[in-house]
């Protein structure tokens, strides 16, 4: 079992109380409070509260770790599927009570359509790279109904290079690796998208860009077609 998995299940199981170790290609290693991941609605950012509460009709949590935010949105009576392509998260939601459930890659997910596509904590970050937006984007046309809507989160981490951005390719693509009691994962890519970028590559695919809520470097969308 992968480190995050394992660390999910350890933490949900009353096994550990112990944080789960990200190490990046830009600094040092951080620390995830594994309570993080089981957050109750009251212990929520004001951000993430904004963004349950535009969600509508039908809705699809893309990449929803433990459920936390389905789980809320559950409970308020919305019609709620979550995926995730982890087996042990899938599993975690399936016991914390969420009706809808499926372990599912966002790209490959076939003969459904939603209302809101809801993407939070960088919930874009799992593209990899700036260029995989577009590909997000297309898929997004296939999944969501004639009026839907994609809700997201991400941050500008600009900060983190002192003004020398690096030049070889787009600053906010980034990688991480899991370390959890000292078994280490496989390294993997995942990108923050500045707003500017964003709204500049959405446009240039047919779809316009709204900020609901800025807060520091972070920043919440929505994306609605042209």
């Amino acid at each position: 079992m992968d480190p995050y998995s394992q660390a999910l299940k350890d933490f949900y199981t009353g096994k550990t109380e112990e944080g789960l170790w990200l190490n990046t290609s830009y600094g040092e290693p951080e620390e995830m409070p594994l309570w993080y991941f089981f957050r109750s609605y009251d212990e929520m950012p004001y951000l993430e509260k904004m963004a349950l509460s535009v969600c509508e009709g039908r809705i699809l949590d893309v990449g929803a770790g433990t459920g936390c935010h389905a789980l809320v949105l559950q409970g308020f009576g919305n019609d709620i599927m979550a995926i995730d392509t982890a087996p042990e998260a899938v599993a975690i939601m399936n016991d914390s009570g969420l009706k809808q459930v499926k372990q599912a890659d966002y790209f490959k997910l076939e003969g459904e359509k939603f209302d809101t596509l809801l993407c939070l904590m960088n919930g874009l970050g799992f593209i990899g790279k700036l260029s995989g937006l577009d590909s997000f984007l297309k898929k997004a046309d296939d999944l969501l109904s004639k009026e839907g809507q994609i809700i997201l989160d991400s941050s500008d981490i600009s900060y983190l290079y002192e003004g020398e951005k690096p030049s070889n390719k787009y600053y906010g693509e980034v990688s991480f690796q899991y370390e959890y009691n000292g078994t280490k994962g496989e390294w993997f890519d995942w990108v923050y998208i500045d707003m500017d970028t964003l709204a500049e590559r959405a446009d240039a695919l047919g779809w316009h860009t709204y900020i609901l809520h800025q807060e520091n470097d972070q920043y919440l969308a929505r994306l609605i077609r042209k």
